[in-house]
């Protein structure tokens, strides 16, 4: 069998289109930094049907995505001007799983500095740890490195923000992000176009890596909005907190950018994330 970078040259000879099953089967044995680039290529050039896309996704995020950035880096955050002539910084993409873990393994989680006092009160009476339900074999599908990390209740996405410099987005901010000035529905504009976001339509069964839906995207840079996971907001309401439920096991009726629910801020849900944003 011809060695990896002998296969991987016979890949690239193949139009851009034609590279998304044979570089899936690359990335099952090689991760050199060439097939790495290669396949981050595919993903950023939108080829592919969306399961394939997905599978080659989560490859990357097993071999180390070089798409992503920590919130110490400026390329981590979008610039969104805003209406009275401010500006919000909103990260790209939502949170992912090999950031929060790697908070937790530098004992962020345990830092008593960034959590508020509900928060703090929710942590001493929680029943289970957020690694402890991950590192379930169940779970596999959902912690991918390069997945929106899934099922953090609001209080933990809440401190992870607040140990960043950063805070969850306002429903307000959140719809305005998606709809921008000119008031769009979608990311995109409108109608809703199947194939554009991560909906319980892609039948994809779980989330998938941060960016790989190329059209849920504002203008400004900002990925997932619409779809792949719903996202916590600052908002309370009574005793539950404000989400934009659209994600890959809801409808796309649940994508639009008005679309709201309410959740306990202890409930963790696998359909479940956050992003980070800070005033420019």
């Amino acid at each position: 069998m011809p060695d990896p970078s002998t296969r991987l040259a016979d890949i690239l000879a193949l139009p851009e289109a034609d590279r998304v099953e044979p570089l899936l089967r690359l990335a099952n044995d090689a991760s050199d930094p060439a097939v790495i680039a290669a396949i981050a290529a595919v993903i950023d050039g939108g080829y592919g049907d969306g399961r394939a896309r997905h599978q080659l996704g989560a490859a990357l995020g097993r071999l180390g995505d070089p798409r992503l950035n920590a919130p110490e880096d400026a390329d981590y955050w979008a610039h969104v001007p805003l209406e009275d002539g401010s500006g919000l910084q909103v990260g790209r993409f939502l949170v992912t799983t090999a950031e929060f873990r790697a908070w937790i393994a530098s004992g962020g989680y345990d830092d008593d500095a960034h959590w508020s006092p509900e928060g703090l009160a929710w942590r001493a009476g929680a029943e289970h740890t957020w690694t402890a339900l991950a590192d379930a074999p169940d779970a596999a599908h959902l912690v991918v490195p390069n997945h929106p990390v899934a099922g953090p209740t609001f209080w933990e996405a809440e401190a992870y923000a607040a140990a960043h410099g950063a805070r969850l987005l306002t429903v307000e901010e959140h719809r305005y992000v998606m709809r921008g000035a000119e008031k769009r529905p979608y990311p995109w504009g409108a109608p809703f176009i199947d194939g554009y976001a991560n909906t319980r339509e892609e039948a994809l069964g779980g989330p998938s890596a941060v960016g790989l839906y190329r059209n849920d995207l504002t203008p400004e840079g900002v990925f997932d909005l619409a779809g792949n996971m719903g996202e916590w907001l600052s908002d309370a309401a009574g005793d539950k907190r404000v989400t934009h439920p659209g994600s890959w096991a809801r409808p796309s009726m649940a994508t639009w950018a008005k679309a709201i629910e309410l959740v306990g801020p202890g409930e963790r849900s696998a359909d479940l994330s956050f992003r980070l944003a800070r005033n420019a």
